[in-house]
């Protein structure tokens, strides 16, 4: 398989899952606002084949997902654009430029703070739009609810991202999807990893109790 063909492959991969996943995994939050965990197989796919394959993912997934099962429109569209791409692609070009341990650590990180301070603005300018709520009832949201949601989703899309990204990447590899090199992360950093697994689950255990569950 050539190189075009299997960028080809990969990406068309990339999409199938990240959509299958938006509508089998869909969890409320918060209000009306649901996490789907699409950013994570996305920001694998940047991770890996670079920032671009971010974008291309999130466009398409996004259109996808809007004359399929979004009820919001080319705004609700334009909004999982934005926040898709503020962390998936903002990772994937810190790490391209540094694929060490600690680029992808920067990466996620900074992807996470870019996320929810994006979203927090496009939230107060977008939403009033094509959520029909007054602006000042949405400004009042900013902070008991869009600011948690969005903190919930970035530590889980950076934690099950670290996590994944070292299997995922070596079964890739033996596949013949990627070559040695790109799989960059060989150390085995057991405190990230385990710190990784605490967010995650710390995350999972305050969307059960905004559900009611715990």
């Amino acid at each position: 398989m050539d190189s075009k063909t299997k960028k080809i492959t990969t990406t068309a991969m990339l999409c199938a899952a990240a959509y299958v996943v938006v509508v089998v995994g869909r969890i409320p939050v918060v209000l009306f606002l649901k996490y789907d965990p699409k950013d994570i197989i996305i920001t694998l796919g940047g991770l890996i084949w670079g920032p671009m394959t971010s974008f291309i993912v999130s466009v398409i997934v996004s259109l996808i997902e809007m004359v399929t099962i979004s009820e919001n429109g080319i705004l609700g569209c334009i909004m999982n654009m934005i926040s898709t791409c503020s962390f998936a692609c903002t990772a994937s070009v810190i790490y391209k430029k540094k694929r060490t341990l600690s680029g992808a650590v920067t990466g996620l990180v900074t992807g996470s703070l870019v996320m929810v301070l994006v979203m927090l603005l496009w939230n107060y300018l977008i939403t009033p739009i094509y959520m029909g709520y007054p602006r000042e009832a949405v400004a009042e949201l900013l902070v008991p609810a869009f600011l948690p949601f969005n903190l919930l989703k970035a530590g889980l899309n950076a934690g099950f991202t670290f996590l994944l990204y070292k299997p995922i990447t070596t079964a890739l590899r033996k596949a013949g999807y990627i070559s040695d090199s790109q799989n960059v992360l060989s150390r085995k950093p057991i405190g990230l990893w385990l710190f990784s697994g605490v967010l995650v689950i710390t995350c999972i255990l305050l969307i059960l109790s905004f559900n009611g569950i715990i």
